[in-house]
């Protein structure tokens, strides 16, 4: 059995951390947590693939580490690269992003109390607070996030998080961070921020007054759909502490070779998410004049309702878009049947185009709740291929 680590003994804390404080972002992304090996000068941190650490005398442990789900090296450089990134104290790694918002939320509540949640969250999400959470005695409402009234309506004495995604999945709605981060201040309660969709690169949520931010690692993070995790960031030690605590007590790490993935990912992080966002906005503006299409949902386009927000918060508009099409749920299933280039898909955030059917795929949990999505609506994952080729194969499945 292995003992939780206090803040003072967090490992790696002193001799790895990368002095990053007048360093930008892309520098970050390449050097947070990734210090030369000591013994060879490896300039990639080794995947320390080891469950336990010879101890040199009881209780004298090297560098921290005792046992690997407390901590080891390699996802100890992940995590002080997510902190370093998301402008926060302390990141923590997870098997996946819904391990990672279990333990959060876990560790956040108690019987009795009460979250707010979007009108369209992640269908994962949603899942995990109707079918787990609920059972235990958590209570949750659904308001449109975008709305502050609404979020005002509904909270209780009860509540202790507001959770957001933004952009939102599969809907591409926008949240202000900063208006939310002043509602949940005055009513006691945290805000959680999904930052999934927009990555470090494109919005920092702790800086807008976010206590929490969470991701899924498996999509931009990572980039390459090779590899499942999750991540949460905090700037409140004492909060991180208690997280830290559950995160080990609860077991649900992110594995050496997978930290070293998303690692390895995060590295490329600011140049793929450029030409994600080019490639997005091309597709966009294309589908905005095709006969087909009856409704583009993506922030950059002007007309979006957040667009003015999003303009605001994120240094672009991401690689993600949403579309409905004339002619119901039949013609939106056969536009994903006839893609070629755009692979059918679940997930998002890769080098390669997705395209899916969120009613069908992503989103069929959330089917006869508030969350259910239109049958006719599309979500691409735009890639970091050809513009040009992108935009053919689109226009092919929709002829």
């Amino acid at each position: 059995m292995s003992h939780q680590h206090t803040s003072e003994q967090y490992p790696g804390e002193h001799e790895h951390e990368f002095q990053h404080e007048h360093h930008r972002f892309e520098t970050l992304a390449i050097h947070a947590g990734n210090t030369a090996d000591p013994l060879t000068g490896a300039v990639v941190p080794p995947i320390y693939q080891v469950s336990t650490y010879k101890q040199d005398g009881v209780g004298g442990l090297r560098g921290g580490y005792e046992y690997s789900r407390s901590a080891n090296p390699t996802r100890t450089a992940l995590e002080e690269n997510l902190a370093a990134l998301e402008g926060g104290r302390r990141g923590l790694a997870f098997a996946s992003g819904l391990a990672a918002e279990d333990c959060l939320l876990r560790t956040l509540l108690a019987p009795g109390d009460h979250v707010v949640i979007p009108d369209d969250a992640y269908g994962g999400t949603f899942r995990l607070f109707a079918k787990v959470l609920s059972r235990w005695g958590v209570d949750f409402s659904v308001a449109h996030t975008s709305d502050p009234a609404a979020v005002r309506a509904a909270l209780t004495p009860r509540t202790k998080v507001i959770w957001v995604e933004t952009p939102s999945n599969p809907l591409l709605n926008i949240t202000d961070i900063a208006g939310l981060a002043g509602i949940a201040r005055s009513a006691g309660a945290r805000l959680v921020v999904d930052n999934t969709f927009a990555s470090p690169y494109l919005q920092q949520p702790l800086a807008l007054g976010a206590d929490v931010v969470v991701h899924s690692t498996t999509k931009y993070m990572g980039g390459h759909s090779d590899v499942v995790g999750g991540a949460l960031i905090v700037d409140d030690t004492e909060l991180a502490d208690e997280l830290i605590y559950h995160q080990n007590a609860m077991g649900a790490v992110a594995g050496p070779f997978d930290a070293w993935l998303v690692l390895r990912g995060i590295k490329t992080l600011a140049v793929r998410m450029d030409r994600h966002c080019e490639n997005a906005t091309r597709i966009a503006e294309m589908l905005t004049k095709h006969p087909r299409v009856s409704k583009v949902l993506y922030p950059g386009l002007p007309d979006h309702p957040g667009h003015e927000v999003a303009a605001k918060q994120m240094k672009a508009f991401g690689g993600m878009i949403s579309f409905r099409v004339d002619g119901g749920e039949e013609a939106a299933v056969a536009v994903c049947d006839r893609a070629k280039l755009f692979t059918l898909g679940e997930s998002l955030g890769g080098v390669e185009s997705l395209i899916e059917h969120p009613g069908r795929m992503t989103h069929a949990s959330a089917a006869g709740s508030a969350l259910e999505v239109p049958s006719d609506l599309v979500r691409l994952s735009v890639g970091i291929e050809s513009g040009d080729d992108l935009l053919a194969d689109l226009q092919q499945a929709l002829s």
